[in-house]
């Protein structure tokens, strides 16, 4: 008895200390950074052992961050499907696919010389149409005044205005449905009926109308302005905030640049403001099951773990993303290469530029690995394997894929997954099962956070000229490298042939170019340069393998 009233007197002495612990952290802490971590979002062929599935906790060492980029690096190489050293392990390119890489070398030079829609003719004759969609034409030049529609759209525009003005929302809903299907070029039209669905309690369908619009005239400022206020609305803030800042950046010299500058901190500031409210209360929840685990088994570890972790969150996103790389680039073998180098860090600050997210310090960095994979720390610190680059077949694939990492950094995922992944691990520690339990919460959650990362991603890649397809057919050569994949419900992130699907709908439905730049001939030139590393890496290891057995 005496024992478990001891106990309990100091689970509440924890109690108090944590909490004054904890007021103490949130009234010193100052406003610049977004308290998140990144963990090792990681776009992976290769199918992992339960032993190598490590959930992303925040630790000052890497491991717990990334994933099996990391520890692939240490692993041997040797497999009974490889070839000996010395000898290219990839066949050769077909006569066809020669043919092909010669005719998007053409369309890339044509693209850049700014014969458009030359290039586009070359682009349709080497890329298949989606299978299961239809393929977007070529939009007409935006119209913005209801004296240019035809008779049959002002009867449209007249008819909703008198439905707005009768509260009806058939009349109101129909003819602009009628007038945007029509009428796709008529800026005004896609506004009031994204305003009517939302009125209408159909927000995702207003927002679909506006990205829609905006895509394909990304220069109209009241179209973007709009879908801007319709993502604020979502309490999408970063998102709101990325889509104001790209039209800032791409219309620079625009009357409305400023406003649209303004209009983005104004949300990245709401969205910091949520992440934040969001650690502290899960700050003040890992502190109480921290006590409650300690009055249960008498077991100090437990508290001074979940306080140690929310402490090392709090130090901010950027601080705690140099720390951990700094360390992760101690470990993994980088290449040293300056070419490859300049190669993907040119293709990342391009990238970033327009990603909305001018706190963060980006650095992008190319392991000495084979492997198709990359992975995200916090503050913009991106890690692509040199087996990317020897893997994809385009500048615009590689870029597809570093946008994606960048997509995890810039929408805050680490934060959520991690201070979340704290308060499973500190209530399931307790119950039987706990750690499957846990693992199996965040599953799905890491899931979305892909298709996010995904949908992101591919308007980064649109924004900065490149193919809109440029993820999707990385994700079809993934889709042919991953044998004996799991079932997707035990997987933490969608099969590639899901994401191929809905990236395909995504492209299509918002009118995404696909005939865009593709960059075959210099990543043909890194893709070699890239291979030759990872032939050098390959033979020294098997040369120290043959050492040790002697």
């Amino acid at each position: 008895m005496k024992k478990s009233i001891k106990s309990l007197l100091l689970a509440i002495s924890w109690v108090l200390l944590s909490a004054s612990t904890f007021m103490t952290i949130i009234f010193t802490q100052s406003d610049p950074h977004i308290f998140a971590q990144e963990p090792a979002v990681i776009i992976n062929t290769t199918k992992k052992t339960d032993s190598e599935k490590i959930p992303s906790t925040p630790t000052e060492s890497p491991q717990p961050i990334s994933d099996s980029p990391v520890r692939d690096n240490k692993q041997p190489e040797g497999s009974t499907n490889e070839k000996k050293p010395g000898k290219v392990t990839e066949d050769k390119p077909s006569p066809e696919e020669i043919a092909r890489q010669q005719k998007l070398i053409e369309a890339d030079q044509l693209y850049l010389g700014g014969q458009f829609t030359a290039a586009e003719k070359l682009y349709r004759e080497v890329k298949k149409p989606f299978t299961n969609t239809s393929d977007p034409g070529q939009g007409q030049a935006a119209m913005v005044d209801p004296s240019q529609l035809s008779p049959a759209g002002k009867v449209y525009w007249r008819e909703s205005e008198a439905g707005i003005a009768n509260n009806l929302q058939t009349r109101t809903l129909v003819p602009l449905k009628l007038l945007v299907e029509q009428y796709p070029e008529f800026v005004p039209g896609h506004i009031r009926y994204a305003e009517a669905l939302k009125k209408y309690d159909r927000p995702e369908d207003a927002l679909q109308i506006l990205e829609r619009a905006a895509t394909t005239y990304p220069n109209q400022p009241d179209l973007v302005k709009a879908r801007v206020e319709a993502l604020a609305s979502a309490e999408k803030w970063m998102e709101a905030s990325i889509a104001a800042r790209q039209f800032a950046i791409m219309n620079a010299n625009d009357s409305q640049a400023l406003v649209f500058n303004q209009l983005a901190d104004k949300h990245l500031k709401r969205h910091k403001s949520h992440m934040r409210a969001r650690m502290r209360g899960n700050t003040l929840a890992n502190i109480i099951t921290g006590a409650l685990g300690y009055a249960v088994t008498g077991n100090l570890l437990g508290p001074f773990s979940a306080l140690d972790s929310t402490l090392l969150l709090l130090r901010g996103e950027s601080s705690v993303g140099k720390s951990v790389a700094k360390r992760a680039k101690k470990q993994l073998d980088l290449v040293e290469d300056a070419e490859i180098n300049a190669y993907v860090n040119e293709i990342g600050e391009k990238l970033a530029k327009v990603s909305g997210r001018e706190d963060f310090k980006y650095e992008f960095s190319t392991i000495a690995d084979k492997s198709l994979n990359a992975f995200a720390l916090p503050g913009g610190k991106i890690f692509i394997n040199a087996g990317a680059i020897a893997k994809t077949n385009s500048e615009a694939e590689l870029a597809g894929l570093i946008a994606h990492e960048l997509s995890h950094a810039v929408l805050s995922h680490g934060f959520q997954l991690v201070t979340q992944g704290n308060l499973v691990s500190n209530v399931t520690q307790y119950l039987p099962l706990g750690g499957t339990v846990g693992r199996l919460f965040s599953l799905s959650y890491s899931r979305d956070m892909e298709r996010q990362a995904d949908t992101l991603g591919t308007r980064l890649i649109v924004t900065t000229g490149y193919a809109a397809d440029g993820l999707r057919n990385l994700m079809m050569t993934m889709d042919k490298e991953q044998k004996n994949a799991p079932p997707q419900w035990l997987s933490s992130h969608p099969l590639s042939s899901k994401r191929v699907s809905y990236l395909e709908d995504l492209i299509t439905r918002n009118n995404y170019n696909r005939y865009a730049y593709e960059g075959v001939e210099r990543h043909l030139s890194m893709q070699a340069k890239a291979k030759k590393i990872l032939q050098e890496k390959k033979e020294q290891e098997e040369k120290k393998r043959k050492k040790k057995k002697r």
